[in-house]
Formats: C-alpha cells, sequence, structure tokens
C-alpha cells in the first residue's frame, strides 16, 4: 500500500477520510499533520485543543506532526510550517510523498493544495472529492461518526447551533442554502467517535464565546 500522512482538522471529513482510506486499503495513512496556532494551543480555524487532538490521534492509532503558526498567520507563514512538517514527516518515514485531504468539492481549494504539494514535492490525495455531501452527512452519521459543532460563522449560520450535534436532526434544521457538511466554511466539528476509532473519546462541552465578531467557537475539553 501507498504510505501517505493525512491532514488532520479533528474534524468530521478529515475523520471520514481516514475511514475511507483505510476501508479501501490503498493507502496506508501513517500519521496525522495537523496546523495548530502558537499562543492558543489550539488546531486552526476548528479552535480544537490540543489535548482533545492527542486524544483523537491516540483513539486513531497514529502519531502527530504537528506544524505550528503565530497568530493571525499569513499565507508565508502557513506555507513555510506546512513545508517544515513534511520535512519532518520525510525524516521520520523516508521515501514518503502522499498526503491526503478531506476535501469534499471546493475546486478552488483543491487547485491550491495541488500547486502547494507539487512545489514541495508531494502528491496529494483526496479520498472524498467529488462526494455528495448531503448522502455523505447521513453516511457518517448512519456509519456511527460522532462528532459536535465546535465552530460556526455567524455570517451563515445562527450562533446557536454551535456546540450542536451533528446528527440527523441538526441536517433537518440546517436552514437552505447551509451546506450539509458545512464545505462552505459555515461549520467546523469536533470528533468524538466513529469507526475510524477503536473507541469513543469522552468530550464535555463547555463555553461558547465570539471571536473576531463572526466565528462562535464551542470549547470540549477530555472529560
Amino acid at each position: 500500500m501507498i504510505p501517505a500522512l493525512l491532514s488532520w482538522s479533528g474534524g468530521k471529513d478529515a475523520a471520514w477520510a481516514l475511514h475511507a482510506l483505510r476501508r479501501r486499503g490503498e493507502v496506508e495513512v501513517v500519521g496525522l499533520l495537523t496546523t495548530l496556532t502558537e499562543g492558543f494551543d489550539r488546531i486552526s480555524m476548528q479552535g480544537i485543543r490540543r489535548d482533545v487532538l492527542h486524544a483523537q490521534a491516540r483513539a486513531a492509532g497514529l502519531p502527530v506532526i504537528e506544524a505550528w503558526i503565530p497568530r493571525a498567520a499569513g499565507n508565508d507563514a502557513y506555507v513555510a510550517s506546512f513545508a517544515g512538517a513534511l520535512d519532518a514527516a520525510r525524516e521520520r518515514w523516508p521515501g514518503l510523498a502522499h498526503i491526503a485531504y478531506g476535501d469534499l468539492f471546493l475546486a478552488d481549494i483543491r487547485a491550491w493544495r495541488e500547486a502547494l504539494c507539487a512545489s514541495l514535492g508531494w502528491t496529494p490525495l483526496f479520498p472524498l472529492f467529488g462526494s455528495d455531501t448531503a448522502r455523505l452527512a447521513r453516511e457518517m452519521i448512519e456509519g456511527g461518526l460522532r462528532a459536535a459543532l465546535c465552530c460556526v460563522d455567524t455570517t451563515q449560520l445562527d450562533a446557536d447551533f454551535a456546540g450542536r450535534a451533528f446528527d440527523a436532526a441538526l441536517l433537518a434544521g440546517l436552514p437552505s442554502g447551509i451546506d450539509p457538511c458545512g464545505e462552505n466554511g459555515e461549520f467546523h466539528t469536533c470528533v468524538s467517535a466513529g469507526p475510524m476509532f477503536a473507541a469513543p473519546i469522552a468530550l464535555e462541552r463547555g463555553d461558547t464565546v465570539l471571536r473576531d465578531g463572526r466565528f462562535a467557537y464551542t470549547d470540549f475539553t477530555p472529560a
């Protein structure tokens, strides 16, 4: 099988990409690569705590390669951190040349990743790309994935959705125009269980705070 890293956000799409790759049996995910923000000790964008990240990694049976960026990092800082993390991964697994992503349908994001990986000598994989997101969301839930909304973009979705379980009731209650998987950035999730984990992770829901006047983050901590 082809060894590969998996870009890991801590959310449902990355988790389901891991499940899909393992189920197909053509790619062996050897590690997770995660971008974290300095000072917050949280996964960038999702706002998931670092200790939750490592609990997820243990449940998945995989090591984590951490890529750290400063607060309000620009593209150059992100690329430099990403490149450094890939170098560290290649030192650990000589010959490693593939990294998988959980992207679903945004062609511009895929093209950007492809160009970046090509410039660094890596090949990206997109095991979920082109999926019907309504069908995929139902497949995730019916397949045993458990997650909660940890970040909501309040310019697209009401802040009351922050902290809610990603389940059939949530899908039924999403307003028209909101992607069922949040692929347009409407929301991000924190995964606690699923077929990609050896056992569920017990998480406790904390407070919800509004940052940058826009993003409602709900905190989750290991129980």
